[in-house]
């Protein structure tokens, strides 16, 4: 008797009901904001990743929208063949001059960033040494290169010394792999002990400032500025989809380091250049950024005032964040989903987060420069509203 091949796949969505995995897109219409249209309802919107407020800025939008008056809608190509235009360049000396690196180099996406960087610093031959909560695209990128990975714990820069005493003589090369902060707590990498490391074992460190980039350091540099680690060798990616409004992603580093990568990246050799519009719009939020500083200023502000108020509430703990994502803890994904849909009858838009995306379920909060103390105060009386405990 003949069998679908297909079967399989009903089963495993049957499967991912039961566990209250299921996902489904929620249409946000019109410009995005701190507060946004959600299924035709007015919502205040906390899961954003707009830290600075720039997705639906004029200038930007201006932006985009003259260079798709002047270089049309498409890149049309590889940039290796007929992709590549003189904005692109300019985006990437941008990059450079921000990171205050000798170059950088302009993915499609911050996925393929690390697709790319991974695959090509890293084969068979080399070990990768990465936190257990780094982002999907790390860890995909370092199963592509084919090289012995190992997972230390996270943030757990005792255990991570002990895997490099006993396997780093083995290898030919070893790349340390790590977010700067972690898109599903909000907490910061211990970046000048990871350097630390990285020198005294001969190894490579890639940090992926996704989330850092316009939000951390006294320029918006992120994580590696925030430290005072600005010059040290190391390997930044990240993303234009988040602070900087736009879409693609990048690494930067050495003058060395780029001209490889331009030359053995997979995912930028073979892939359509970024969009003149994509491109236009992210040098125009760099320049916002570093021209408007107070946005950054206000951020922060937010994320204080939330904190205080949040520490007022009985039986409820935020995970430990550095950043301006504020996540709590519920028992099982169906409390998460729970929470999720009182917050939305409320007017307020926070999803549930749930395995397995991260190993517990949760409530994540992204904040954004443009958020009103109004904003804020209605979330913590709701969230007062609900009875949640987050002590377990």
């Amino acid at each position: 008797m003949k069998t679908d091949p297909y079967a399989w796949i009903e089963e495993s969505l049957a499967t991912i009901h039961r566990a209250n995995w299921y996902r489904s897109v929620q249409t946000i219409e019109g410009r995005p904001g701190a507060t946004v249209l959600l299924g035709g309802q007015e919502v205040i919107n906390f899961a954003s990743n707009d830290y600075l407020g720039l997705a639906g800025n004029e200038h930007v939008i201006a932006a985009a929208i003259a260079a798709i008056q002047e270089f049309g809608t498409g890149s049309t190509g590889s940039r290796l063949l007929s992709g590549h235009r003189e904005l692109h360049r300019e985006l990437e000396e941008a990059i450079a001059s921000t990171k205050q690196t000798e170059d950088a180099v302009v993915f499609s996406s911050g996925y393929l960033a690390n697709l790319g960087a991974i695959t090509a610093l890293t084969g068979k031959r080399d070990l990768i040494l990465s936190d257990q909560y780094n982002h999907s695209s790390l860890k995909n990128g370092s199963i592509l290169s084919g090289a012995a990975i190992v997972e230390y714990p996270h943030c757990d820069v005792a255990a991570l010394k002990t895997q490099l005493n006993q396997q780093r003589q083995n290898y030919r090369r070893c790349l340390i792999l790590t977010d700067s902060i972690f898109s599903m707590d909000g907490d910061l990498c211990p970046l000048p002990a990871l350097l630390d490391l990285a020198d005294e074992f001969d190894c490579m460190l890639l940090v992926d400032e996704a989330h850092a980039t316009g939000v951390l350091g006294k320029t918006g540099a992120g994580c590696v500025e925030y430290f005072g680690c600005t010059g040290r060798q190391l390997i930044q990616i990240g993303t234009l989809s988040k602070a900087l409004a736009s879409l693609g992603g990048y690494v930067a580093g050495s003058a060395t380091l780029i001209d490889f990568l331009r030359n053995r990246a997979p995912s930028w050799i073979y892939t359509t250049a970024l969009s003149p519009a994509d491109t236009a719009a992210a040098l125009a939020a760099i320049k916002i950024m570093q021209q408007e500083p107070q946005r950054r200023t206000q951020l922060w502000s937010n994320i204080d005032y939330l904190k205080k108020l949040l520490q007022q509430l009985p039986n409820f703990k935020l995970l430990p964040s550095e950043s301006p994502i504020l996540c709590f803890q519920l028992a099982s994904a169906a409390d998460a989903l729970q929470v999720g849909k009182q917050l939305r009858q409320a007017g307020i838009f926070a999803p549930a987060i749930r395995p397995p995306t991260v190993p517990t379920s949760r409530v994540r909060i992204s904040l954004m420069a443009t958020h009103e103390s109004s904003h804020i105060e209605k979330l913590v009386q709701t969230l007062n509203s609900i009875y949640i405990d987050t002590t377990f």
